[in-house]
């Protein structure tokens, strides 16, 4: 992890007893101009004890925002954040000012929508204490570890599901999850995303107070 560069505040050393003024600081070395980008560029150090890994429905959100740059994939999950998450259901957010990563472009497979990078970096990715680059690829990992149940990858048709059985199908098509690593969230009775609880490594873990849908049952559009 990077530590970010700081500016040391040089003030008079003057007390009442002893008027003499404070000697002249040593000069510091030069700070090297890639080490100092390197600095700068880095997420600043967060406390944080899990990953919230959220998978947004896109066909819900499609149905209301046909125009959106997403929805011309016909995609089912599509990754909407990787988001540094604590055990008593807080979290982080906005921790710095740091820059995005230099070429957005070359994610442009998990955020085809260069605003909605923007807006993930600087709200959750400046809190994970990597550098732009480490987070968006850990999030791409992340996504890409996750199988769409077939179920919901080939529907042609709405059905409706009780959330638990939506998240059964999650677990059965990726052994390493137990619906203890799973939350479902919904908006009107209609699915819109499933996340999922990773640690550090992007390992599953289990979710801190998240709340979960608790409709009867949820209706899921096809893509």
């Amino acid at each position: 992890m990077k530590k970010r560069l700081l500016l040391l505040a040089l003030l008079p050393a003057f007390t009442a007893c002893n008027p003499r003024p404070a000697p002249a600081p040593e000069p510091k070395p030069p700070v090297q101009a890639s080490q100092a980008i390197a600095q700068s560029s880095a997420a600043a150090p967060q406390a944080f004890d899990y990953y919230l890994l959220n998978l947004s429905w896109s066909p819900e959100y499609c149905h209301s925002h046909p125009s959106d740059i997403q929805c011309v994939r016909h995609s089912t999950f599509v990754l909407h954040g990787l988001w540094p998450q604590n055990a008593d259901g807080s979290y982080p957010q906005n921790c710095s000012n740091a820059p995005g990563p230099s070429n957005p472009s070359q994610y442009a497979d998990i955020y085809p929508d260069p605003g909605l990078l923007k807006h993930e970096w600087k709200t959750h990715g400046t809190c994970s204490g990597l550098s732009p680059d480490a987070y968006f690829t850990a999030a791409r990992r992340a996504f890409q570890s996750i199988t769409v149940p077939p179920t919901l990858a080939h529907l042609n048709h709405q059905i409706s599901l009780p959330p638990a059985k939506v998240l059964s199908l999650v677990t059965q098509s990726n052994p390493t999850l137990t619906q203890q690593n799973l939350a479902l969230s919904c908006g009107n009775n209609y699915l819109t995303a499933v996340e999922v609880c990773l640690d550090k490594s992007l390992r599953p873990t289990p979710c801190g107070p998240i709340r979960s849908c608790r409709a009867n049952t949820v209706r899921i559009p096809p893509p």
